[in-house]
């Protein structure tokens, strides 16, 4: 998790404050040339870009890490997929009434949506997990449109000039937004209690979570999601949004309930259901990650989150 930004040194301030001026300079002249060009002109910068970071590297090293039956992939392709998918999704975060047009019409398939009407009727609390894939703000407005308001639990960027417009940016699809850490998870507690519906992404390394297999290896996975679900017997119903041939619309798949029983097998399937969905559009997850770092215990991975991190 990122460092408070009261911990951080000065010359990390320095850092920090010279790449979101960077940034954001580069999202304010993008957003000077036409959506439909200013989509796919992210996409290529940032793949651009992502080069020289060598994250180009770290999708060929996931690709080999992974399912055999991957290995016949191309990692350039995939790279480029993988970063294209990204610079629009940075485009799409920052555009405003554009995106949510073309989000709010996206058509919403699959039985979870019914699952979501039946928990809404019934007064039951609802969590929607979704991933890095395509762009999930996409789903957060399509339901909001459709009258399911909704917050989401979210991770603060490291870099805190950056985080404060990106937030901002984030809370035009939908509020409240809950911060992850103690205070965000006590206000989104509440929210589960009032029989609110919440995202939630679930798809990131988490320390003190449990080993469940992703792509036939073993992923550290939080299961918050689950336990919560259990607890305030909420709907767990895991929600895509799925980038179109265009590049510019969306589908909206929300797949079935996933059906109580214990954290651990509730987590396995939602992790079952993410690589299933991941395997029809290899691409649009975020292959960038570090989804498969090693296994750290309980007790060490608390100690390592309370040491300040540059």
């Amino acid at each position: 998790m990122p460092a408070d930004p009261s911990e951080l040194s000065t010359w990390s301030h320095v850092k920090y404050f010279g790449s979101n001026l960077f940034l954001r300079g580069l999202l304010l002249g993008a957003g000077l040339v036409p959506y439909r060009l200013r989509v796919p002109m992210m996409g290529r910068l940032v793949t651009a870009m992502g080069r020289l970071a060598r994250f180009d590297k770290r999708v060929r090293d996931n690709l080999k890490l992974v399912s055999p039956e991957l290995s016949d992939l191309d990692p350039a392709d995939l790279y480029r997929d993988v970063s294209d998918n990204a610079g629009r999704m940075i485009a799409e975060i920052y555009a405003g009434k554009p995106f949510h047009e073309r989000a709010r019409s996206a058509p919403i398939t699959g039985p979870g949506l019914q699952a979501l009407e039946a928990a809404r009727a019934e007064g039951r609390p609802v969590l929607l997990a979704t991933a890095h894939f395509g762009n999930y703000d996409a789903a957060r407005a399509a339901l909001v449109a459709r009258g399911h308001e909704m917050g989401a639990l979210y991770r603060r960027m490291a870099n805190p000039y950056f985080n404060e417009h990106y937030v901002d940016a984030i809370k035009q699809n939908g509020e409240p937004m809950f911060e992850q850490g103690k205070r965000g998870m006590v206000e989104l507690v509440r929210h589960l209690k009032k029989g609110g519906i919440a995202a939630i992404v679930t798809d990131l390394h988490a320390q003190g979570g449990q080993l469940v297999d992703f792509f036939g290896k073993p992923a550290v996975t939080s299961t918050v999601p689950a336990e919560l679900a259990l607890k305030f017997g909420a709907a767990l119903i895991p929600v895509y949004a799925v980038r179109q041939e265009n590049g510019l619309d969306f589908e909206i798949v929300m797949n079935a309930e996933v059906p109580p029983s214990d954290p651990l097998a509730m987590t396995k399937a939602l992790s079952a259901d993410l690589e299933a969905i991941v395997r029809k559009h290899t691409g649009q997850w975020f292959w960038i990650h570090r989804r498969w770092k090693p296994y750290v215990p309980v007790g060490k991975a608390a100690r390592q989150a309370e040491s300040p991190v540059d």
